[in-house]
């Protein structure tokens, strides 16, 4: 039976609102990153701090519960995201990593807490003044990578382990958000290094050498979870419409008598997108992802002209290349904009597990090398897990988590390059121009397809 281990952490998805009273008890349930009803909130914060903030971060959700004069606001004492929530539940503290805090305050790179003069201004709004708190008394504590974070208590191990067989007392790492566990897990930690995490959502990261020079609101600055700022391209989807394309197929072949697995299905599928055969631009195909966020509302759609050339190595090809369109967009405000410089681009995540496809597409959509390493695969947990071996491992005096990562952890690591086809890269840029081109027919979508239609 299990009683004791080294050390622990918990990483979830970034942002969201997660609010309790004085009592603990949960005021309203768990608004995620997909809640996106916080335009108004997102535009107020960004003109007031002349820094962007997200609808999805938990500031902005705050402040638009302030704005609405939702009922709960004044009994909040404490709000937090969900790794906090549930590094909270086990140790009876209120911190979080430092990355996964900057998803829900702006923080200073140089103090790695949050930005005071920003708290102020909040502070100092009318609608907010009148509430019975401070913002700098509900939010929690941020920690850099490397600090211990609490011991888990007789509570949290019944928790864990209701048998009572693990015992407390096992010391916890910052709670992280999915942003610093795939820096971590892509080694990218670094400045002038970045990522590409594909799941749920994609975000496509680059530590910086200097804060940006203008305010982008198709950019993010989160930290790294040592507190360093880095650029973050967001974007709320990018599975879950490929997923249901997917498994659209999958039910054909059931239908026929030839069910496949999940493996032989999205690797034959994938790879159609890459034949030699496919169209480099899609073959006039159009696809939009959107089930949320980007725009008011998400609706998923899928568009050709007659003409257009309607393959099956055409199609996956137009579902690869919308789904890393989101986040391009981002991408190119920081490295053409703002002439960011970014010495390694590494993809992290499972659609990476198919050999080259994704890793090719990227390196299209970005004209830039794309390394993919034999860890791709693995998720938040494991950086999570990576980060708790740094706890551990801080007494060998490792100086700090980049020197660690490179040193210990990805030393001997095995890992894949793809370098941008030139006929790629004009495929992308064209179905790119196209894609924001058809924008105004997801509008259209969202005025006439009703959400409660099925």
């Amino acid at each position: 039976k299990l009683t004791h281990v080294g050390h622990i952490g918990f990483s979830a998805m970034m942002h969201g609102y997660l609010a309790f009273d004085e009592a603990g008890e949960l005021l309203v349930p768990f608004r995620t990153w997909q809640n996106t009803n916080t335009s108004e909130a997102h535009k107020k914060l960004s003109e007031l701090f002349q820094y962007n903030i997200p609808e999805r971060w938990s500031i902005a959700h705050l402040y638009q519960a302030v704005l609405n004069k939702e009922e709960h606001v004044s009994k909040v004492a404490y709000f937090t995201t969900l790794a906090g929530y549930v590094h909270w539940k086990l140790t009876g503290k209120k911190v979080l990593g430092v990355g996964d805090a900057s998803g829900m305050f702006p923080i200073d790179p140089t103090t790695h807490t949050y930005e005071t003069a920003f708290i102020e201004k909040f502070d100092a709004l009318p609608e907010v003044a009148a509430q019975p708190w401070k913002l700098e008394n509900l939010l929690p504590e941020p920690l850099v990578a490397g600090t211990p974070a609490g011991e888990l208590t007789e509570e949290g191990a019944k928790l864990l382990d209701p048998s009572g067989a693990l015992k407390p007392g096992i010391v916890l790492a910052p709670p992280e958000g999915d942003a610093g566990t795939g820096m971590v897990a892509t080694n990218s930690v670094r400045v002038r290094t970045g990522n590409v995490s594909a799941g749920t959502s994609i975000f496509a990261m680059v530590v910086l050498e200097h804060k940006l020079k203008a305010l982008h609101p198709e950019v993010d600055l989160v930290t790294t979870p040592a507190g360093d700022l880095a650029g973050m391209s967001h974007a709320n989807n990018f599975t879950s419409d490929l997923n249901a394309w997917v498994g659209l197929f999958g039910q054909f072949a059931k239908a026929i008598g030839q069910p496949v697995d999940a493996g032989m299905l999205y690797g034959t599928l994938f790879r159609a997108a890459i034949a030699d055969d496919v169209d480099a631009n899609c073959g006039g195909l159009l696809n939009y992802p959107f089930r949320s966020g980007g725009l008011p509302e998400g609706r998923p759609l899928f568009a050709r002209s007659p003409e257009a050339n309607m393959t099956l190595g055409n199609f996956m090809r137009a579902q690869l290349f919308s789904a890393f369109s989101p986040v391009k967009i981002g991408m190119d405000v920081m490295t053409k904009q703002e002439r960011v410089q970014v010495d390694s681009l590494v993809g992290h995540g499972g659609i990476f597990a198919t050999p080259k496809v994704a890793q090719k597409i990227l390196a299209a959509a970005f004209n830039t090398p794309i390394k993919v390493m034999s860890t791709a695969a693995e998720g938040g947990a494991w950086g999570m897990a990576v980060l708790a071996n740094y706890l551990w491992n801080t007494n060998e005096d490792h100086s700090n988590l980049a020197d660690f990562l490179d040193g210990c952890v990805f030393k001997d690591a095995q890992s894949t390059t793809e370098k941008p086809v030139a006929s790629d890269v004009v495929g992308f840029e064209d179905f790119f121009a196209r894609f924001t081109k058809g924008l105004p027919i997801e509008h259209a979508a969202i005025e006439t397809i009703n959400l409660e239609d099925k």
